[in-house]
């Protein structure tokens, strides 16, 4: 380097100094080292050093910045990995719902009986005579496959009757119009809401927009449906064992 550009150069490091200084006082206060201090700032380790030795690194800074770089670097481990997972997901996802294509009669009517007897309410032993149809759920694709069932056995539309059970701390106005969309009726046809109250000691993951409550749907005079739903099931739980051929 000719001894102007040296000259240059040098001067124009004093012009920046106050920058750089002050610069650096921001960096230790924000918990950096001298080490990365010199770096970034382009100066020694012994500038740096002079200029930040009277700010002590805050312990918790320092703790925070150390796990922040922990996540970093992990995300950077595994980033590959799970945009290949998320890719394989989708794929399994795509290829067997390709493989399901379209339910017969038969396969809907047993699978639809099933859910309903996993999320369905149920007579009691010792109300055995109580046979109302009521799903209750918060998955809006069992809720689909549910309402696929009722249009299997002709359940009437106008036989249906739907409500939604959400906290108090949520927008119950905007669950039923959501809801409403999924299932295809109006909301006004909705029966009153059902509020349930927060109990503070109860820390509930269900929160945020993507939260829209359970929905319950009932069948008015649902009784002789009930009955062959529990037919449905004591034959597809006690059917006799395959003899050996």
């Amino acid at each position: 380097m000719a001894l102007g550009d040296h000259s240059n150069a040098h001067g124009s490091y004093r012009g920046r100094k106050p920058e750089l200084h002050a610069q650096a006082l921001a960096l230790r206060r924000a918990g950096c080292p001298v080490g990365e201090i010199a770096a970034r700032l382009d100066v020694s380790k012994s500038t740096a050093y002079l200029w930040t030795r009277h700010l002590p690194l805050d312990p918790a800074l320092v703790r925070r910045r150390r796990q922040a770089a922990q996540r970093a670097r992990s995300d950077a481990q595994w980033g590959a990995h799970r945009a290949a997972r998320d890719a394989a997901r989708a794929e399994t996802v795509a290829a067997s719902a390709e493989w399901v294509r379209g339910l017969g009669l038969r396969e809907l009517l047993l699978i639809g009986a099933a859910i309903y007897w996993c999320e369905g309410g149920k007579a009691k032993p010792w109300r055995p005579h109580d046979c109302r149809i009521k799903f209750v759920n918060s998955d809006p694709m069992l809720v689909a496959l549910f309402l696929r069932f009722l249009d299997a056995v002709e359940v009437p539309p106008e036989d249906r009757r739907f409500r939604v059970s959400i906290h108090e701390t949520a927008d119950d106005a905007a669950a039923v119009r959501w809801w409403a969309a999924r299932v295809g009726v109006p909301a006004d046809r909705f029966q009153a809401t059902t509020i349930k109250r927060h109990r503070p000691q109860t820390t509930r993951k269900n929160v945020g927009t993507d939260y829209h409550g359970c929905l319950t749907i009932h069948v008015v005079g649902g009784s002789r449906l009930y009955w062959r739903i529990e037919g449905i099931m004591k034959g597809m739980s006690n059917e006799d064992p395959p003899h050996d051929r």
